[in-house]
């Protein structure tokens, strides 16, 4: 089997015949690694978007007074930590940073407990140099003292 290659007039760049060049064979490498970039972004920002679906969805199925005080919190941790991304945990709203959750609502309705509860991940970084502080707060309804309280917190956790 003879291997027959030809010399194009553009320099150096030589091919076998019906096949690529090591300069096109680069440049289909380059471009499928862009494609394959771009198709990671696309995934990363749908998979934020249905996140946040699915906290929005979890939040609507609620009963109130449980669903006015999670839109409230998300309200709150849009506006205070807007990069904190929704994202259910374990099956309850919660709030991430880098994937992990930071803050969380779980409602108390939905527990058949008497009080909903804020709380508080281990990658939020509340911890006081009394080495003591606290990492959920119950909530039974949310007065606006109550949301600023949350606000503080929620600053504080995100870093």
């Amino acid at each position: 089997m003879s291997d027959t290659r030809t010399t194009s007039g553009t320099g150096d760049r030589t091919k076998a015949e019906g096949g690529f060049s090591a300069e096109e064979r680069a440049a289909m490498k380059a471009r499928s690694a862009e494609l394959k970039a771009e198709a990671k972004r696309g995934k990363a920002a749908d998979k934020e978007a249905a996140d946040e679906a699915s906290v929005l969805a979890k939040i609507a199925e609620m009963a109130e007074p449980d669903r006015a005080m999670a839109e409230r919190l998300m309200a709150i941790v849009a506006d205070v930590a807007p990069g904190l991304l929704p994202k259910l945990y374990y099956g309850q709203p919660g709030w991430a940073k880098a994937g992990k959750v930071v803050v969380f609502f779980r409602s108390g309705l939905g527990d058949k407990e008497r009080y909903s509860t804020l709380g508080f991940s281990g990658a939020a970084q509340l911890d006081d140099d009394g080495g003591l502080w606290p990492t959920s707060y119950a909530l039974d309804h949310l007065t606006d003292d109550g949301a600023d309280t949350i606000a503080k917190l929620v600053v504080r956790a995100a870093g």
